[in-house]
């Protein structure tokens, strides 16, 4: 980066027999300050050394590559590293020295500049504008800056993966297959336990102290009400933020956006902790309880994550089950599937919708998908039902307290006959425009409130803790007080219902009215979000709210809306959402009354569902949670032409929320559709304006493999064989690609001291007796944790059985377009690069691409003609 300056201070150089590694205890980022030892063990130690804060972001893990800068004991020094593979290494195949093109892309844009190490990382222009990194302590108001770890979603098939596969009996295989399907009925279980845990400390929590402030109100101790409500709505939420700020702050916000990044490739640490489970579940029940505008819908789809997560990996971390079938899901790919599972879980426990959760995850979350997966985790939403079921059937006995009642459907809207005339197209319309165009406001209101929150969240935990408890006070006084404001209805002598009531549920509250009369805008504020639902979307009452208690509605949860999300809490948008949208939804019901013969309540279902199609821009598997909540599938047709109409006219102002949530995280989430322009740029010149690729020899010399680990924090490194005899052509300079190895096996085999005393390939038993798959598939061990002697330096390690030898490859002619859509579906984690043209002397492999080489604003900083090309096509 221009103008950067490093805060470097002196290392204290250790003994001669030892090699110290200066490191930042805080944010683990080292700097390669070398002393190379004279004689002795080398050994890594750690050292007290700071950084700036705002390099810390730049130290990330990288993936593939070249060196921070330049090593003392460079591998030239050791006499052993002069050999044909050594020089191969600086030839490169004409890649490894840019060329003029290359070398002014990289001292203009970044990529390859001393002390970067990752290619793939954003260039220093791109540090300097990136939205994201002015906003990286955003996610600490939520516990998740910009830390994160890129997954690789292919299983690795090195060598002794291939032995182990093969020798797998079909009672082991079909071991792997029941374990599949009964981690997938536990995932299903133990959500349904937990939502109903949820469900019944909420319902009975908020139910008692709203009958104890109804019965201060009856008696007309308003005032003392008034405390009463909101000093146990402040502890309620001062004990979810104490839990969040403190203990766990990765359960903060609904977690939804970090589940998409997770199966897009893109893993949060702790996200799917025990502690965040815990944290995530008792803040949700406090936060839900204190009568915030929130749902509990977002944290039951995290929390279903949590669940599939810690049962696919044996349990939390410093306390796993080292159970042998447990081995066959020790891979990113199965814990993916796990983590659909739950998330589909998740939203059938929080709508009881079963179809709506399955196709929430293939619509919404997942980025990869496959049949098999469609079955389980269908199968994991259909027991998560059951459970609910089961549950309701017997509390609807009275033995769990004041569960409410509704059996499997929330919203039950099935009581009324819906019928269509052709002027119904027309409100029904305009509820979709509406919903578009009030979708993509909110989205941009929460932006701008997000990054106001930013700074507030900056300043320390005690400033999130303030304004979690800021935000409940005001809710708390607008709850009570604003149903002041409303008139007393006298209460309809034709209606069946109970009116009015003083209990904690009721369509009509009494709250300050005098008998025979309710208050409306009580109904909506004065009880549970689910049971203002409830009441708001209620039939056959169509004079039953005034259009200024709806409107009053309306504006306190939009604003209640933007200021609740972003607080240190467990929240939901759905709730907040469905509750703003049906008050214009049935204001719209009234005003086209004369007109229209579609009842008021199932305008406030359609104001809701265009709101969420608005804002989160889904459609099929919103429609169809829509349909299983209200019970009415005659609703079918119109939902579906309000959901259609809401999403094209948010797509056209700007990008859904969950998107919005991602950027500001500074997760390298991949979209879908590439951008246009990028057809006009091949993989081979975005591969000239990065560094040259690092690559190791199939048999490496140790001290090679010590300098690239030390010099460099990638993950991926080719392995290129050369003197090579093909099986046809001449045998002149020929190379071969026999694949990619990862850091943690270098690190691995280091660790193990798998070192060979001459050059040469070692024999399959030989590997087997020092690795196992198993050992190979966990990421555990550090380079620091490495000890290498002089000795050891000068011996050899075959890399051929620890490398990946079936990695996706593409040829450097193809447009950067297609690779993204390759790298995106596939799941990959490592793209390699391979010439057009083969020839003796040209390296196998051009360059590797990773997530970040592939994103639009990296290469439009790289490659600023692009830009003008976009703007261009967006003028045309």
């Amino acid at each position: 980066m221009e103008g950067r300056k490093e805060a470097i201070e002196e290392a204290s150089v250790a003994p001669a027999t030892t090699l110290q590694i200066p490191v930042d205890q805080k944010s683990n980022n080292m700097t390669r300050l070398w002393s190379a030892p004279v004689e002795g063990p080398w050994t890594f130690a750690p050292k007290a050394f700071l950084i700036p804060r705002e390099e810390e972001e730049e130290e990330e893990e990288e993936e593939e590559g070249v060196p921070r800068r330049p090593s003392p004991s460079s591998p030239s020094e050791h006499s052993g590293l002069l050999s044909v593979c050594a020089i191969f290494h600086s030839l490169d195949g004409g890649r490894s020295k840019p060329g003029i093109r290359n070398k002014q892309h990289q001292l203009k844009h970044g990529w390859g500049r001393e002390g970067r190490g990752e290619q793939s990382t954003e260039p220093a222009a791109a540090q300097e504008k990136q939205p994201d990194a002015l906003l990286q302590s955003y996610g600490n108001s939520w516990g998740q800056g910009l830390s994160h770890r890129e997954l690789g979603l292919r299983i690795n098939e090195n060598d002794l993966f291939k032995h182990d596969w093969r020798s797998r009996s079909s009672a082991q295989v079909l071991q792997y297959i029941f374990l599949k399907w009964s981690l997938a009925f536990l995932v299903g279980l133990l959500t349904g336990l937990v939502a109903t845990l949820i469900n019944l400390a909420v319902e009975n929590i908020a139910g008692y102290k709203l009958l104890a402030v109804s019965s201060l109100v009856e008696k007309k101790r308003y005032l003392t009400g008034f405390i009463y409500l909101t000093v146990v709505n402040f502890v309620l939420t001062l004990f979810a933020s104490f839990l969040c700020v403190f203990f766990a702050p990765t359960a903060a916000g609904p977690g939804i956006p970090e589940i998409k990044a997770y199966l897009n490739g893109i893993d949060t640490p702790n996200m799917f902790g025990a502690s965040t489970l815990i944290v995530k579940i008792l803040g949700s029940i406090g936060a839900v309880s204190a009568g915030l505008d929130l749902g509990k819908e977002g944290p039951l789809v995290h929390i279903g994550s949590c669940i599939a997560s810690l049962l696919g990996q044996g349990g939390p971390e410093n306390y796993r089950l080292k159970w042998r079938w447990l081995r066959y899901f020790n891979n990113d790919r199965d814990r993916r599937d796990l983590i659909t599972c739950g998330s589909s879980s998740g939203v059938c426990a929080a709508f009881r919708a079963p179809v709506g959760g399955v196709l929430f995850s293939l619509e919404e979350v997942a980025t990869w998908w496959r049949s098999a997966l469609l079955w389980r985790t269908f199968f994991s939403a259909a027991i998560v039902a059951v459970v609910l079921r089961a549950f309701i059937e017997y509390c609807n006995s009275g033995k769990c307290g004041l569960f409410g009642k509704g059996g499997l459907i929330m919203f039950d809207v099935s009581d009324v006959t819906v019928t269509y005339h052709a002027m119904d197209i027309v409100p029904v319309a305009l509820i979709g425009l509406f919903g578009g165009v009030l979708g993509s406001l909110y989205n941009h209101l929460l932006h701008k409130v997000l990054r106001v929150y930013n700074l507030i969240n900056q300043k320390g935990k005690l400033h999130k803790l303030l304004l979690s408890l800021t935000v409940s006070l005001f809710t708390s006084i607008c709850l009570y007080c604003l149903p002041f404001l409303a008139t007393c209805s006298p209460c309809d002598s034709s209606i069946t219902e109970t009116c009015p009531t003083n209990g904690r549920t009721g369509n009509f509250k009494q709250f300050n009215c005098p008998d025979g009369y309710y208050n409306d805008l009580a109904s909506l504020l004065f009880t549970t979000n689910d049971d203002a639902v409830r009441n708001i979307f209620s039939t056959n009452t169509s004079t039953e709210f005034h259009p200024l208690s709806l409107l009053i509605f309306f504006a306190l949860y939009c604003i209640l809306g933007l200021i609740t999300f972003g607080i240190a809490v467990p929240s939901g948008l759905f709730l907040p959402i469905i509750l703003t949208g049906s008050a214009y939804g049935r204001l719209l019901g009234i005003v086209m009354g004369p007109y229209t013969n579609i009842d008021q309540g199932l305008y406030a279902v359609l104001g809701a569902a265009s709101l969420m199609a608005g804002s989160m821009r889904m459609t099929v598997s919103l429609c169809v949670i829509f349909l299983e909540l209200t019970n009415n599938l005659l609703l079918l047709p119109i939902t579906m032409f309000v959901l259609l109409i809401a999403k094209s006219v948010g797509d056209c102002i700007n990008p859904s929320i969950y998107e919005i949530i991602l950027h500001l995280k500074g997760l390298p989430f991949l979209d879908a559709n590439p951008e246009p322009w990028m057809r006009n740029l091949t993989v081979g010149e975005l591969a000239d304006a990065k560094p040259p690729v690092v690559t190791l020899c199939g048999v490496e010399k140790v001290s090679r493999i010590v300098d690239v680990l030390r010099n460099t924090t990638h993950n991926g490194f080719p392995v290129v064989d050369e003197g090579i005899i093909p099986p046809v052509g001449l045998a002149i300079g020929a190379t071969e690609l026999h694949g990619i190895v990862l850091r943690a096996h270098l690190v691995k085999a280091l660790k193990k001291k798998w070192f060979l005393l001459e050059r040469r390939r070692t024999e399959e038993w030989e590997v087997r007796e020092k690795f196992t798959w198993i050992e190979l598939a966990e990421r555990e061990g550090k380079f620091e944790e490495v000890g290498v002697t002089n000795d050891e330096m000068e011996m050899y390690v075959d890399l051929h059985p620890l490398t990946n030898t079936t990695p996706y490859t593409v040829v450097e002619s193809m447009s950067v377009a297609k690779a993204m859509v390759l790298f995106r579906k596939v799941g990959l984690r490592h793209m390699l690069i391979v010439p057009k043209y083969q020839a003796a002397g040209v390296s196998p492999v051009v360059g590797i691409l990773t997530r970040q080489d592939l994103r639009a604003y990296n290469i439009l900083t790289a490659f600023p003609h692009l830009e003008k090309s976009k703007s261009r096509g967006k003028g045309n």
